[in-house]
Protein backbone atom coordinates (compact mmCIF):
# COMPACT_ATOMS: atom_id res chain seq x y z
CA UNK A 1 0.00 0.00 0.00
CA UNK A 2 1.32 3.44 -0.93
CA UNK A 3 1.83 5.79 2.02
CA UNK A 4 0.49 9.31 1.58
CA UNK A 5 2.93 12.04 2.60
CA UNK A 6 1.91 15.44 3.94
CA UNK A 7 3.68 17.70 1.43
CA UNK A 8 3.65 20.60 3.89
CA UNK A 9 6.40 18.88 5.92
CA UNK A 10 8.73 18.26 2.96
CA UNK A 11 11.93 20.31 2.65
CA UNK A 12 13.69 22.55 5.14
CA UNK A 13 12.20 22.84 8.62
CA UNK A 14 10.45 26.16 9.31
CA UNK A 15 12.54 28.72 11.20
CA UNK A 16 10.39 28.61 14.34
CA UNK A 17 10.69 24.81 14.60
CA UNK A 18 14.48 24.91 14.13
CA UNK A 19 14.67 27.60 16.80
CA UNK A 20 12.54 25.60 19.22
CA UNK A 21 14.23 22.21 18.76
CA UNK A 22 17.76 22.79 17.47
CA UNK A 23 19.21 26.16 18.45
CA UNK A 24 18.71 25.60 22.18
CA UNK A 25 20.60 22.27 22.00
CA UNK A 26 24.00 22.75 20.38
CA UNK A 27 26.31 20.56 22.40
CA UNK A 28 29.36 21.95 24.15
CA UNK A 29 30.32 25.61 24.04
CA UNK A 30 33.66 26.34 22.32
CA UNK A 31 35.28 29.77 22.40
CA UNK A 32 36.93 29.10 19.02
CA UNK A 33 33.56 29.27 17.24
CA UNK A 34 33.31 32.68 15.57
CA UNK A 35 30.12 31.91 13.61
CA UNK A 36 27.78 29.13 14.68
CA UNK A 37 24.26 28.05 13.68
CA UNK A 38 21.67 30.73 13.01
CA UNK A 39 18.96 31.85 10.59
CA UNK A 40 20.42 32.56 7.17
CA UNK A 41 23.97 31.52 8.06
CA UNK A 42 25.47 29.44 5.26
CA UNK A 43 28.70 28.47 7.02
CA UNK A 44 30.27 27.96 10.43
CA UNK A 45 33.62 29.63 11.17
CA UNK A 46 36.22 28.31 13.62
CA UNK A 47 39.28 30.28 14.76
CA UNK A 48 42.49 28.27 14.24
CA UNK A 49 45.01 30.89 15.36
CA UNK A 50 47.82 32.52 13.38
CA UNK A 51 45.19 34.75 11.67
CA UNK A 52 43.46 31.76 10.06
CA UNK A 53 39.95 30.35 10.28
CA UNK A 54 38.30 27.17 9.08
CA UNK A 55 35.02 27.80 7.24
CA UNK A 56 32.69 24.77 7.17
CA UNK A 57 29.33 23.90 5.61
CA UNK A 58 27.16 20.79 5.28
CA UNK A 59 24.34 19.68 2.98
CA UNK A 60 22.57 16.54 1.73
CA UNK A 61 23.90 14.64 -1.28
CA UNK A 62 21.33 13.55 -3.82
CA UNK A 63 20.69 11.18 -6.69
CA UNK A 64 17.60 12.41 -8.52
CA UNK A 65 16.40 9.88 -11.12
CA UNK A 66 14.75 12.57 -13.27
CA UNK A 67 18.11 14.40 -13.54
CA UNK A 68 20.27 11.34 -14.11
CA UNK A 69 23.37 10.09 -12.33
CA UNK A 70 25.97 12.56 -13.59
CA UNK A 71 23.90 15.71 -13.22
CA UNK A 72 22.86 14.61 -9.73
CA UNK A 73 26.53 14.32 -8.76
CA UNK A 74 27.27 17.75 -10.28
CA UNK A 75 24.39 19.28 -8.34
CA UNK A 76 25.48 17.69 -5.04
CA UNK A 77 28.97 19.16 -5.32
CA UNK A 78 27.80 22.63 -6.37
CA UNK A 79 25.13 23.03 -3.69
CA UNK A 80 27.81 22.56 -1.04
CA UNK A 81 30.41 24.62 -2.89
CA UNK A 82 27.91 27.45 -3.41
CA UNK A 83 27.30 27.78 0.33
CA UNK A 84 31.00 27.72 1.12
CA UNK A 85 31.99 30.20 -1.61
CA UNK A 86 29.83 32.86 0.05
CA UNK A 87 32.69 33.26 2.54
CA UNK A 88 34.66 34.87 -0.29
CA UNK A 89 37.21 32.08 -0.69
CA UNK A 90 37.20 28.92 -2.85
CA UNK A 91 36.31 25.52 -1.34
CA UNK A 92 39.31 23.29 -0.58
CA UNK A 93 38.34 20.10 1.28
CA UNK A 94 35.42 17.70 1.61
CA UNK A 95 34.22 14.72 3.66
CA UNK A 96 31.53 12.52 2.09
CA UNK A 97 28.98 10.21 3.75
CA UNK A 98 27.08 7.99 1.30
CA UNK A 99 24.16 5.86 2.54
CA UNK A 100 23.03 4.31 -0.72
CA UNK A 101 19.79 2.46 -1.49
CA UNK A 102 20.25 -1.30 -2.04
CA UNK A 103 18.83 -0.87 -5.56
CA UNK A 104 21.79 1.30 -6.66
CA UNK A 105 24.07 -0.90 -8.76
CA UNK A 106 27.88 -0.86 -8.68
CA UNK A 107 27.90 0.59 -12.20
CA UNK A 108 25.52 3.41 -11.21
CA UNK A 109 27.60 4.18 -8.16
CA UNK A 110 30.82 4.22 -10.20
CA UNK A 111 29.24 6.64 -12.69
CA UNK A 112 28.00 8.87 -9.85
CA UNK A 113 31.32 8.86 -8.03
CA UNK A 114 33.35 9.52 -11.20
CA UNK A 115 31.23 12.59 -11.96
CA UNK A 116 31.48 13.68 -8.31
CA UNK A 117 35.28 13.31 -8.36
CA UNK A 118 35.61 15.15 -11.67
CA UNK A 119 33.62 18.15 -10.44
CA UNK A 120 35.59 18.32 -7.19
CA UNK A 121 38.82 18.20 -9.21
CA UNK A 122 37.66 21.07 -11.45
CA UNK A 123 36.85 23.19 -8.39
CA UNK A 124 40.12 22.33 -6.63
CA UNK A 125 38.44 20.36 -3.82
CA UNK A 126 40.29 17.45 -2.16
CA UNK A 127 38.15 14.63 -0.73
CA UNK A 128 39.54 13.74 2.70
CA UNK A 129 37.46 10.68 3.56
CA UNK A 130 34.01 9.65 4.76
CA UNK A 131 31.81 6.57 4.70
CA UNK A 132 30.16 4.54 1.92
CA UNK A 133 27.60 1.74 2.11
CA UNK A 134 24.18 0.41 1.10
CA UNK A 135 21.44 0.27 3.72
CA UNK A 136 17.84 -0.94 3.89
CA UNK A 137 15.52 2.04 4.34
CA UNK A 138 17.64 4.37 2.21
CA UNK A 139 16.15 5.52 -1.07
CA UNK A 140 16.42 8.19 -3.73
CA UNK A 141 16.61 11.19 -3.77
CA UNK A 142 18.76 11.81 -0.67
CA UNK A 143 21.68 9.37 -0.53
CA UNK A 144 23.91 10.91 2.12
CA UNK A 145 25.53 14.10 3.25
CA UNK A 146 28.72 16.09 2.75
CA UNK A 147 30.86 18.49 4.73
CA UNK A 148 32.94 21.03 2.79
CA UNK A 149 35.68 23.24 4.22
CA UNK A 150 38.18 25.94 3.37
CA UNK A 151 40.89 27.93 5.11
CA UNK A 152 40.68 31.74 5.08
CA UNK A 153 42.33 34.75 6.74
CA UNK A 154 40.53 35.70 9.95
CA UNK A 155 40.33 39.38 9.01
CA UNK A 156 38.96 38.74 5.51
CA UNK A 157 36.37 35.93 5.46
CA UNK A 158 32.71 36.87 4.98
CA UNK A 159 29.62 35.63 6.76
CA UNK A 160 25.95 36.39 6.09
CA UNK A 161 25.80 38.15 9.48
CA UNK A 162 28.11 40.98 8.33
CA UNK A 163 25.75 43.13 6.25
CA UNK A 164 25.41 46.71 7.55
CA UNK A 165 22.96 49.62 7.12
CA UNK A 166 23.69 51.73 3.98
CA UNK A 167 25.00 48.68 2.08
CA UNK A 168 23.46 48.12 -1.34
CA UNK A 169 22.04 44.73 -2.30
CA UNK A 170 22.96 43.11 -5.62
CA UNK A 171 21.41 39.94 -7.04
CA UNK A 172 22.81 37.71 -9.80
CA UNK A 173 21.24 35.79 -12.71
CA UNK A 174 17.53 36.06 -11.82
CA UNK A 175 14.75 34.48 -9.77
CA UNK A 176 13.34 30.93 -9.89
CA UNK A 177 16.42 29.48 -11.59
CA UNK A 178 16.12 26.06 -9.96
CA UNK A 179 12.32 25.88 -10.25
CA UNK A 180 12.63 26.68 -13.96
CA UNK A 181 15.44 24.23 -14.65
CA UNK A 182 14.00 21.31 -12.68
CA UNK A 183 10.43 21.65 -13.96
CA UNK A 184 11.76 21.81 -17.52
CA UNK A 185 13.62 18.54 -16.94
CA UNK A 186 10.79 16.74 -15.10
CA UNK A 187 7.82 17.93 -17.23
CA UNK A 188 9.36 18.57 -20.67
CA UNK A 189 6.28 17.60 -22.72
CA UNK A 190 4.06 20.00 -20.78
CA UNK A 191 6.45 22.91 -21.27
CA UNK A 192 7.18 22.11 -24.92
CA UNK A 193 3.44 21.94 -25.67
CA UNK A 194 2.92 25.35 -24.04
CA UNK A 195 5.94 27.25 -25.37
CA UNK A 196 7.73 25.22 -28.06
CA UNK A 197 10.93 23.17 -28.34
CA UNK A 198 13.36 26.12 -28.51
CA UNK A 199 11.93 27.50 -25.27
CA UNK A 200 12.13 24.07 -23.61
CA UNK A 201 15.81 23.69 -24.53
CA UNK A 202 16.63 27.10 -23.08
CA UNK A 203 14.69 26.41 -19.87
CA UNK A 204 16.43 23.04 -19.45
CA UNK A 205 19.81 24.76 -19.80
CA UNK A 206 19.10 26.54 -16.50
CA UNK A 207 20.24 23.39 -14.71
CA UNK A 208 23.91 24.26 -15.07
CA UNK A 209 23.25 27.69 -13.59
CA UNK A 210 22.43 26.08 -10.20
CA UNK A 211 25.75 27.23 -8.75
CA UNK A 212 26.95 30.54 -7.31
CA UNK A 213 30.61 29.53 -6.97
CA UNK A 214 31.71 31.73 -9.88
CA UNK A 215 29.31 34.53 -8.85
CA UNK A 216 30.64 34.62 -5.28
CA UNK A 217 34.34 34.41 -6.12
CA UNK A 218 33.95 37.03 -8.87
CA UNK A 219 32.19 39.44 -6.50
CA UNK A 220 34.83 38.76 -3.83
CA UNK A 221 37.62 39.61 -6.28
CA UNK A 222 36.40 43.23 -6.23
CA UNK A 223 37.23 43.51 -2.52
CA UNK A 224 36.08 42.17 0.85
CA UNK A 225 34.59 43.85 3.94
CA UNK A 226 35.52 47.57 3.98
CA UNK A 227 37.00 47.19 0.48
CA UNK A 228 33.74 46.04 -1.11
CA UNK A 229 31.55 43.00 -0.43
CA UNK A 230 30.35 42.78 3.18
CA UNK A 231 28.17 39.64 3.03
CA UNK A 232 26.81 37.08 0.58
CA UNK A 233 23.93 34.61 0.77
CA UNK A 234 22.89 32.08 -1.87
CA UNK A 235 19.21 31.63 -2.64
CA UNK A 236 17.62 28.20 -2.11
CA UNK A 237 14.15 27.16 -0.86
CA UNK A 238 11.85 30.12 -0.33
CA UNK A 239 13.39 31.92 -3.28
CA UNK A 240 14.72 35.46 -3.39
CA UNK A 241 12.28 36.78 -0.77
CA UNK A 242 13.09 33.93 1.59
CA UNK A 243 16.83 34.50 1.19
CA UNK A 244 16.46 38.23 1.80
CA UNK A 245 14.56 37.51 5.00
CA UNK A 246 17.28 35.06 6.07
CA UNK A 247 19.98 37.63 5.38
CA UNK A 248 18.10 40.22 7.42
CA UNK A 249 17.78 37.72 10.29
CA UNK A 250 21.46 36.76 10.14
CA UNK A 251 22.71 40.37 10.11
CA UNK A 252 19.89 41.87 12.22
CA UNK A 253 19.17 44.49 9.55
CA UNK A 254 16.24 46.13 7.83
CA UNK A 255 15.71 46.02 4.06
CA UNK A 256 14.15 48.09 1.29
CA UNK A 257 13.71 46.02 -1.88
CA UNK A 258 12.34 47.25 -5.22
CA UNK A 259 10.79 44.26 -7.03
CA UNK A 260 10.73 46.14 -10.35
CA UNK A 261 14.57 45.99 -10.29
CA UNK A 262 14.67 42.22 -9.69
CA UNK A 263 15.90 40.12 -12.63
CA UNK A 264 13.07 37.94 -13.97
CA UNK A 265 13.97 36.11 -17.18
CA UNK A 266 11.35 35.20 -19.77
CA UNK A 267 11.90 31.49 -19.09
CA UNK A 268 11.43 31.88 -15.34
CA UNK A 269 8.31 34.01 -15.75
CA UNK A 270 6.59 31.70 -18.24
CA UNK A 271 7.44 28.43 -16.47
CA UNK A 272 6.25 29.87 -13.15
CA UNK A 273 3.07 31.16 -14.83
CA UNK A 274 2.43 27.69 -16.29
CA UNK A 275 2.74 25.98 -12.89
CA UNK A 276 1.12 28.85 -10.93
CA UNK A 277 4.23 29.62 -8.86
CA UNK A 278 5.33 32.98 -7.47
CA UNK A 279 8.80 33.41 -9.04
CA UNK A 280 10.04 35.59 -6.17
CA UNK A 281 9.52 32.95 -3.48
CA UNK A 282 10.45 29.66 -5.13
CA UNK A 283 13.56 27.50 -5.55
CA UNK A 284 16.39 29.55 -6.99
CA UNK A 285 19.69 27.79 -6.45
CA UNK A 286 22.09 29.73 -8.67
CA UNK A 287 20.99 33.18 -7.48
CA UNK A 288 23.34 35.08 -5.18
CA UNK A 289 22.57 38.05 -2.94
CA UNK A 290 25.54 40.34 -2.40
CA UNK A 291 25.69 43.08 0.24
CA UNK A 292 28.24 45.72 -0.74
CA UNK A 293 29.53 49.09 0.41
CA UNK A 294 27.64 51.68 -1.70
CA UNK A 295 30.82 53.27 -3.04
CA UNK A 296 32.06 49.84 -4.20
CA UNK A 297 28.86 48.62 -5.89
CA UNK A 298 29.87 49.62 -9.42
CA UNK A 299 33.18 47.79 -9.05
CA UNK A 300 31.33 44.59 -8.10
CA UNK A 301 28.80 45.00 -10.92
CA UNK A 302 31.63 45.52 -13.41
CA UNK A 303 33.49 42.43 -12.23
CA UNK A 304 30.34 40.33 -12.69
CA UNK A 305 29.68 41.88 -16.11
CA UNK A 306 33.16 40.91 -17.29
CA UNK A 307 32.29 37.29 -16.44
CA UNK A 308 28.94 37.67 -18.26
CA UNK A 309 26.99 37.16 -15.04
CA UNK A 310 23.76 39.17 -14.99
CA UNK A 311 23.49 41.41 -11.93
CA UNK A 312 21.38 44.30 -10.66
CA UNK A 313 21.10 46.45 -7.56
CA UNK A 314 17.69 45.57 -6.10
CA UNK A 315 17.63 47.52 -2.85
CA UNK A 316 19.46 48.66 0.21
CA UNK A 317 20.15 47.70 3.81
CA UNK A 318 18.59 49.81 6.59
CA UNK A 319 18.49 49.73 10.35
CA UNK A 320 16.43 46.85 11.74
CA UNK A 321 14.15 49.36 13.52
CA UNK A 322 13.09 50.67 10.09
CA UNK A 323 11.64 47.28 9.18
CA UNK A 324 11.87 44.93 6.22
CA UNK A 325 10.02 46.17 3.15
CA UNK A 326 9.46 45.27 -0.48
CA UNK A 327 7.85 47.53 -3.06
CA UNK A 328 5.58 45.60 -5.42
CA UNK A 329 3.74 47.53 -8.17
CA UNK A 330 4.56 50.80 -6.34
CA UNK A 331 2.91 49.48 -3.16
CA UNK A 332 5.08 49.02 -0.07
CA UNK A 333 4.52 45.79 1.89
CA UNK A 334 6.27 44.02 4.75
CA UNK A 335 8.73 41.25 3.89
CA UNK A 336 7.30 38.23 5.67
CA UNK A 337 8.96 35.19 7.19
CA UNK A 338 9.20 32.45 4.52
CA UNK A 339 6.54 29.74 4.51
CA UNK A 340 6.48 26.52 2.47
CA UNK A 341 8.04 27.00 -0.97
CA UNK A 342 5.23 26.98 -3.59
CA UNK A 343 7.36 24.74 -5.81
CA UNK A 344 6.48 21.64 -3.79
CA UNK A 345 2.71 22.02 -4.12
CA UNK A 346 3.06 22.83 -7.82
CA UNK A 347 5.30 19.80 -8.42
CA UNK A 348 2.99 17.33 -6.67
CA UNK A 349 -0.10 18.80 -8.29
CA UNK A 350 1.50 18.32 -11.73
CA UNK A 351 2.67 14.81 -10.77
CA UNK A 352 -0.81 13.76 -9.61
CA UNK A 353 -2.31 15.11 -12.84
CA UNK A 354 0.04 12.83 -14.75
CA UNK A 355 1.82 15.69 -16.54
CA UNK A 356 4.99 14.75 -18.41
Amino acid sequence: MRTLIDQSIIGKFPLDLIEKIVYSRLGAHKSEILVGPGHGRDNAVIRLGHNQVLVVTADPLSMIPALGVRDSAWLSVHLLASDLATCGFPPQFMIVNLCLPPSMSDNEFEEYWSAFHNECKKLGIAILGGHTGRYVGCDYTIIGGGVMMTLAPEKQYLSSNMSKPRDLLIMTKGVAIAATGILARVFPETIEKAYGSAFLKKAQSYFHQFSVVEDALTAASAGLRDEGVTAMHDVTEGGLLGALYELSEASKIGLEIELSDVIVTEEAKLVCDLFNIDPYSTLSEGTLIISVKPEKAQKVLQALKLKRIKSEVIGKVTDLRDGRWIKRNKVKEALKKPSIDPYWEAYWKAYRKGLK
